[in-house]
């Protein structure tokens, strides 16, 4: 039997690498839109103002893309093989490799290509956690998982340690049903959180998580958090370490995130002995670039200066 249009774009986003694919409708989200409404209100997007803008798109695809019927949204496993020395300055493990809106802009530009070749002339944008799209609100709603109590999408086969892109195309494909929540009475994620971000199951305060402060926030870190940073120098894994799903997690095969040499194995005083050209040269094309070595510095400066001295 002839497989369907749903089928070929499946079957060809995995060929790329991608982990698990799904698919939605293209309508507005009506569960999210009061939840986002409530914690924009509640200031817990901190200084991130990008957020507030474009309200309307956030909710409904068909205000990104004309005609829009369907949103394909993606996975790609980026839990690393090899971790990252714990008495070092910690950097989250989506940063190990090459920036991932480069990887996956990559693929989904050969799979838009793919389906024109396969199907036909196709009408439809690529996203990659950089234009007004809730991901995982979409990823949801395509069968790819559950939104766990730390926020995160949770897959019951892989855990949560994926990115998440999106194809929002004019074409009428069959839709995947939506997953029921496993996370049960566990609260781990919860306990864990070194800030206390996570301020009810689901709901995270953006402007007291970890990642915030050394990605997002252009200021100093406020003093009260001294004794709380966890040794963390970008980003901040524990609320997906101490899931228990996150058990399933496998080794991704992505060549382009494996460690880049030179980065994660800094101590504190090779990281502030560091020049910006060296910087500028070994992280090419890392996410660490974002927040620049400045920054980087100060926060691992920060966190060493409270007892919390990484080798």
């Amino acid at each position: 039997m002839k497989p369907s249009r749903a089928e070929i774009i499946k079957s060809e986003a995995i060929r790329l690498g991608f982990s698990h694919v799904g698919i939605s409708k293209a309508a507005f989200l009506e569960e999210e839109a009061p939840r986002l409404e409530q914690w924009l209100s509640q200031n817990m997007h901190g200084k991130m103002s990008y957020m507030e803008k474009w309200f309307d798109k956030r909710l409904d695809p068909r205000l990104l893309v004309d005609g829009a019927k369907s949103v394909i949204s993606l996975l790609l496993n980026y839990y690393p093989e090899e971790i990252q020395d714990p008495t070092l300055p910690k950097i989250s493990k989506y940063a190990y490799g090459r920036d991932y809106h480069f990887v996956i802009k990559e693929k989904l530009k050969t799979l838009m290509q793919v389906i024109t070749d396969k199907i036909g002339e196709v009408d439809g944008r690529a996203f990659v956690d950089s234009a007004p799209v809730l991901d995982r609100a979409w990823a949801k709603k395509s069968g790819l998982g559950w939104i766990g109590k730390n926020g995160n999408l949770i897959h019951p086969k892989n855990g949560s340690f994926f990115f998440i892109a999106e194809l929002i195309v004019d074409l009428e494909l069959e839709e995947d049903a939506p997953m029921r929540d496993y996370c049960g009475t566990c609260t781990r994620c919860i306990d864990a959180c070194p800030t206390d971000a996570i301020v009810s199951p689901k709901v995270v305060d953006g402007s007291k998580c970890i990642s915030y402060f050394t990605i997002e926030l252009k200021e100093a870190i406020h003093h009260r958090y001294e004794s709380q940073m966890d040794g963390w120098a970008f980003g901040c894994d524990v609320c997906q370490d101490v899931c228990p799903w996150n058990k399933f997690s496998k080794p991704h095969q992505e060549e382009q995130f494996k460690l880049i040499d030179g980065l994660t194995s800094l101590s504190a005083k090779d990281w502030d002995e560091l020049t910006d050209d060296v910087f500028k040269k070994v992280a090419k094309e890392s996410p660490l670039l974002r927040p620049g070595l400045e920054k980087i510095k100060n926060t691992i400066r920060f966190i060493s200066h409270n007892g919390e001295k990484p080798a």
